[in-house]
């Protein structure tokens, strides 16, 4: 294995097991091996799929310039190789046709080669990086010199301004620098500001660092921001009129955009007594977000929308996230729906995927919505309560009969709520209930999903899987070691399971221990990731889950969407 990998370079799970033929049990056994060598020190990991024999750089890859020592050499570190992926030295070009020479921040595609026990790399081309090695720093002012040091602690990289352009830089202030393109190759390199952008002890700069160090993309081009403007309002031709299903959206009280929405209705089928119709609308936003197109390339650069304390970076301009992919109440909107038909036990008997045109005829907070079942209608609730509210309530509660015959995880993980004060900082952090509403809309939002990867894995199209693996033997070895600190047995060698888990969960709830114990449990858990492998949801006990829910901020959902309208001709 280690010498299949020394020969083909990075490879996946999936394409080792078809290289040496391996099915089933044996690809268990494939994935036990394959963390024993890493574990070992034999086998590496590019990014999170790839796996290679350890140390080892692809003959040509593409890679970030990340270090320059104090003899002027440059240093590069391969771009899905993570931080533990070797740095290799950038020999320099003789050639003088080349362009301006590479600095600290700019990505390359170079040629890797052995140079005795380390690694040499040779520029093939120069790619865009988004700018000339642009730099997040702070300013240090003294006496006599004007320094930019990087927010990035794994750079060294730190920029001299001239003291005729550091007279209005104030000492700690938060700058956007590049270094200037010269002949200077010795110590600090000469820089100038581009923008300051803040104050180093200002709250809101952390989101600004996460940002930078993460490199998170920001904004959006004009050509993007012209395209979004653009888009039509959406009409009937080729969708199915849906606005007389009276959709409702139920989201967090200060949601900015819907991307789903929810009814529920009596089956009056006479073969399927008691049983329930419910429909999911999802934003069409394959509509809008088309192939080949400026819109498409930058999400999918951007791959997802990024969250922070004080802002997000979307995936989407506003006009179309807030805008045309946002089912607002009273707003005829494009979308694509799937109709469920549930038995009166919670058994999913069928399922049917349109694409409609929809309007939403009422926006719900959850707390507003559980309220109103609760018992406290107001004026946007009580005229809704008998022909909208009562019928969703009535059909998660036979779909629940489903969900806890499947027995999915019960981990108890309790939320708070950060309420951030004008200035940045920290207003209050306050428990965040959790309410029956919350586990409505995640139950239905499930089954449109598990819908989803049915009808894709019928139609033979390929799909992105949302997966999560069972959890480790070195994982469930230590909870059990942990549990026996507290006389709790756990037998190691007895499969993972989650009615298991959920048995001990339960056990342990009315116990002093039982935050602590919920707390490692669900450390025990590996993290759910996007695949075209299927290995089912360990945490949902799924056998098949493709995430489909949220267009309007994950590209992978997109192209689940994509899938569903090729495969089904809408």
């Amino acid at each position: 294995l280690v010498r299949y990998l020394a020969e083909a370079g990075e490879q996946g799970k999936a394409d080792i097991a078809r290289a040496f033929g391996l099915k089933g049990v044996e690809r268990r056994m494939l994935r036990e091996m394959l963390k024993e060598l890493e574990d070992e020190g034999q086998l590496g990991r590019r990014g999170r799929r790839g796996f290679v024999k350890a140390g080892d750089l692809p003959p040509v890859g593409v890679a970030d310039v990340v270090d320059r020592d104090a003899d002027g050499e440059l240093y590069v570190q391969l771009v899905k190789g993570g931080e533990d992926a070797p740095k290799a030295v950038l020999v320099p070009e003789r050639k003088a046709d080349r362009g301006p020479a590479p600095g600290v921040g700019d990505r390359l595609l170079v040629k890797f080669a052995r140079a005795g026990e380390g690694w040499e790399a040779r520029l093939i081309k120069q790619l865009d990086s988004g700018g000339p090695g642009r730099m997040l720093g702070v300013v240090r002012k003294a006496a006599r010199e004007t320094r930019i040091e990087p927010v990035d602690r794994r750079s060294k990289d730190v920029l001299i301004i001239p003291q005729a352009f550091a007279e209005t830089l104030r000492d700690g202030d938060l700058v956007l620098a590049t270094p200037e393109r010269g002949e200077h190759r010795y110590g600090p390199q000469r820089g100038k500001v581009l923008e300051t952008i803040g104050r180093e002890d200002d709250a809101r700069a952390a989101s600004l660092i996460a940002i930078h160090t993460h490199g998170v993309p920001t904004g959006f081009s004009d050509s993007v921001e012209r395209e979004a403007e653009d888009q039509a309002l959406p009409t009937l031709k080729g969708r199915e009129d849906l606005r007389q299903v009276p959709f409702i959206t139920i989201d967090p009280a200060d949601a900015r955009d819907h991307d789903d929405a929810v009814y529920a209705e009596r089956d009056e089928s006479a073969d399927n007594a008691g049983g329930w119709i419910v429909w999911v609308a999802i934003a069409d936003v394959a509509a809008y977000v088309r192939p080949g197109t400026a819109l498409d390339r930058e999400a999918r650069a951007k791959g997802n929308s990024t969250y922070f304390p004080d802002r997000v970076e979307p995936m989407l301009p506003e006009v179309l996230s807030n805008g045309l992919c946002s089912l607002k109440a009273g707003e005829s909107r494009a979308c694509l729906a799937v109709r469920m038909v549930f038995s009166k036990d919670g058994r999913k008997l069928s399922h049917r995927f349109v694409r409609g045109l929809m309007r939403s005829h009422a926006k719900l907070a959850y707390e507003q919505a559980q309220a109103a079942i609760d018992g406290q209608p107001d004026d946007v609730t009580g005229p809704i309560m008998n022909s909208i509210l009562y019928p969703l309530w009535n059909a998660y509660a036979a779909m629940l009969k489903g969900r806890e015959r499947r027995a999915p995880l019960a981990i108890v993980s309790p939320e708070r709520r950060v309420t951030m004060a004008p200035d940045g900082g920290i207003a209050s952090i306050a428990p965040r209930a959790s309410l029956e509403a919350h586990r409505l809309i995640e139950e239905m939002m499930i089954q449109a999903n598990v819908a989803a990867a049915e009808t894709l894995e019928q139609a033979r199209t390929p799909l992105i899987y949302r997966v999560h693996e069972a959890p480790s033997q070195e994982k469930i070895f230590n909870l059990a070691d942990f549990l026996q600190t507290l006389g709790k047995p756990w037998t190691k060698g007895e499969p993972a399971t989650t009615r298991r888990f959920n048995r001990l969960l339960e056990e342990m709830r009315e116990t002093p221990h039982a935050d602590v114990v919920n707390e490692v449990v669900l450390r025990s858990q590996m993290q759910a990731i996007y695949s075209p492998e299927n290995i089912g949801h360990f945490g949902l006990n799924l056998d098949r889950y493709a995430h489909f829910t949220s267009p309007i901020r994950r590209y992978s959902d997109l192209i689940v969407h994509r899938g569903l309208i090729r495969a089904l001709k809408l």
